[in-house]
């Protein structure tokens, strides 16, 4: 019988702590640290409750995914009256933790350091375990961690973070420097079994400072996460000591190295059934702290998109802290449906990758999908793991969102099969084609049929360096906002003298109104006025009650693709889009002429794809293990 330090007890001072504390614990008197010893002070007489996303032991989860036999907490506690310590616990339908006062310790208030040890107490209904302290003065803690016994040796694990990074300097740099004194820099076993590869895309990082013995800073053509990943996947096969597993990890997130820690801990303890799972970090929100968005997620059978496996939950409530270990995704992932494991934080075996291969040379958007579905595997996540990320619904690219994210699912579809039925993903092109047009946005519907006639030129295409300037073009070519004061001069010059941007708020720009049977039907018949129109209109004016005027009519919605305000747009003529983030937006103008284009041009390029159907998929089937061979990608990469 083994056991092993698995989780430090998590008290942060960092912005997000002070700001979310109840991440970390619940309590009704002052939780402070002492700058000089790192120690942390509970103010007065009170209680302090530990069982938090961070702070609860996953017993639900280390008793499926590893070989865990029994738990323990340890903790130094000092007062100068008398303490106690309780264990509780929560299971699957607990609303708030649960004391278990059968396990309990009694500090003496003799203000000395006392090591408390608990034998927590676990069942078949344990979801997660924890702790609570009971104090009658100020009172002192220190030094807690969570034990896990566990039966045989632990497993050889070295750990090799590959994070690709791209001009996001401050991200990467505070990552790297995070990794190095917390772990690299720290008493644990992780550091002597942790390398860190950044492959730097943008070339701008001082990659002699940056580096030394565990940490390495490669300069590397801009290839994209996929191809990024790519060369840190090698990187981590070919160091001096193999990687056992890789840990793939976003530039632009923000990572608690204790996550980093527990991961590692996890791999040294899972059993046989798990041993080649991936560890899929959760994503929670950099501007809504407590908010997790995904952990694992999937392709819709419907429309081809990505879809979390979990609804949105927030960390820091007790009920979602449970929710989140008990979830069971079979429940709510169509049977058909493939599950996948996104790249801001996803480790992989490279038992895994030596047998897969590496990922296909798309840059980015559905790399991590498509190879997740590839592998196959199954997944480990664990409350605690996760990074912050921020918020994919408030940075909309037309670039990614269009061009990249149709190119890249035909051809994923071809390689992998994402879902059982090509159709769905033509019915996802037909989607955002029919969708940006009902909008007036011409430019971005292009975009989509762009990126899948790339798809429709087969493998030897995407097989040569062209992905980076694919993506540029892509971003020069999509529709292009520009700033307030630039928009309401262009308003203007339409004859629109009652705009003023500034004015706006969330509310106005988000607002939709319901629709008639009768105006559903409309849209659907002529495209939002489109399919029968003439090729010129009539500018429609009035003067706000409704009788004709001198005001020029429009309509102001969201200038994120994915979004319909179908009432809001309903018979309009002109629309103006705003993306409120970044204070900036666009006058469409309805074009019939060159609607009827746009839909020329889709229907000539499905015409091909059927014609070719069969040939693009022979050629991509057989493309795929030379594009995802080491050999490949060191000559894409230039390695050699």
């Amino acid at each position: 019988m083994s056991s092993i330090r698995f989780a430090n007890v998590l008290l942060e001072t960092k912005p997000r702590a002070l700001s979310y504390p109840t991440m970390y614990y619940h309590t009704d008197q002052l939780l402070a640290p002492d700058p000089r010893t790192g120690d942390w002070t509970i103010a007065g007489a009170g209680t302090v409750d530990f069982t938090t996303y961070f702070n609860a032991l996953s017993v639900l989860k280390l008793l499926r995914y590893t070989r865990a036999t029994a738990f323990r907490l340890h903790i130094d506690v000092r007062s100068a009256k008398p303490v106690t310590l309780t264990q509780t616990r929560a299971e699957r339908l607990s609303m708030q933790p649960q004391l278990v006062e059968s396990v309990t310790a009694n500090v003496p208030g003799d203000n000395k350091w006392h090591e408390v040890t608990l034998d927590i107490t676990v069942d078949p209904t344990t979801v997660i375990a924890g702790f609570q302290i009971a104090t009658q003065a100020k009172t002192t803690i220190r030094n807690g961690w969570y034990e896990v016994e566990f039966d045989g040796d632990p497993r050889d694990v070295e750990l090799a973070i590959a994070t690709t990074t791209f001009r996001k300097e401050k991200f990467i740099e505070r990552n790297i420097e995070l990794v190095k004194t917390e772990l690299l820099g720290s008493d644990y076993d992780i550091a002597k079994h942790l390398t860190m590869h950044v492959i730097d895309n943008g070339s701008t990082l001082d990659a002699a400072a940056l580096s030394d013995e565990h940490v390495t800073v490669t300069p590397n053509e801009n290839v994209g996460g996929a191809g990024g990943f790519a060369r840190g996947m090698i990187e981590s096969l070919e160091q001096a000591t193999p990687a056992t597993h890789v840990l793939l990890m976003d530039d632009d997130v923000e990572v608690s190295p204790e996550s980093i820690l527990r991961t590692y801990n996890l791999l040294r303890i899972v059993n046989d059934e798990y041993a080649e799972a991936f560890v899929s970090g959760a994503m929670l929100n950099i501007e809504d702290t407590q908010d997790q968005k995904e952990d694992t997620g999937f392709i819709s059978t419907y429309d081809g998109s990505c879809v979390p496996a979990k609804p949105p939950l927030q960390v820091t409530k007790f009920v979602d802290v449970v929710y989140n270990e008990c979830y069971d995704e079979q429940l709510s992932v169509p049977a058909d449906a493939h599950r996948y494991a996104a790249w801001w934080y996803c480790v992989i075996p490279t038992a895994v990758i030596e047998r897969n291969g590496l990922p296909l040379p798309v840059f980015v958007r559905f790399d991590d999908v498509e190879y997740g579905i590839r592998c196959n595997p199954k997944f480990m996540t664990m409350n605690g793991i996760c990074v912050w990320h921020a918020k994919f619904d408030i940075r909309y690219n037309a670039g990614v969102e269009r061009y990249q994210t149709i190119r890249n699912q035909m051809i994923g579809q071809m390689t992998t099969g994402l879902v059982p039925d090509t159709k769905t993903m033509l019915h996802s092109l037909h989607h955002m084609v029919d969708l940006e047009c009902r909008k007036f946005n011409y430019t971005d519907a292009e975009l989509a049929l762009q990126g899948f006639e790339d798809f429709l030129k087969g493998p030897k295409f995407i097989m040569q360096p062209v992905a980076q300037e694919c993506f540029m073009r892509a971003n020069r070519e999509k529709e292009q906002l520009v700033s307030f004061d630039e928009l309401r001069a262009q308003a203007e010059q339409l004859g629109i003298t009652d705009f003023d941007p500034d004015m706006l708020t969330r509310q106005v720009i988000d607002f939709d109104e319901p629709r008639t049977l009768k105006q559903r039907a409309f849209d659907f018949l002529t495209h939002n006025g489109q399919r029968f129109g003439a090729g010129e209109f009539v500018v429609k004016r009035f003067d706000g009650t409704g009788a004709e005027g001198d005001r020029v009519e429009y309509t102001i919605i969201p200038s994120a693709g994915w979004l319909y305000p179908a009432g809001m747009i309903h018979n309009e003529n002109i629309i103006i889009a705003i993306d409120w983030a970044t204070r900036k937006g666009v006058i469409r103008v309805k074009d019939v002429k060159r609607y009827r284009d746009v839909q020329k041009r889709y229907k000539r390029d499905l015409a091909y794809y059927k014609q070719h159907a069969d040939r693009l998929s022979r050629e991509y089937l057989a493309a795929a293990p030379r594009m995802e061979s080491v050999e490949f990608w060191k000559a894409y990469l230039q390695m050699d």
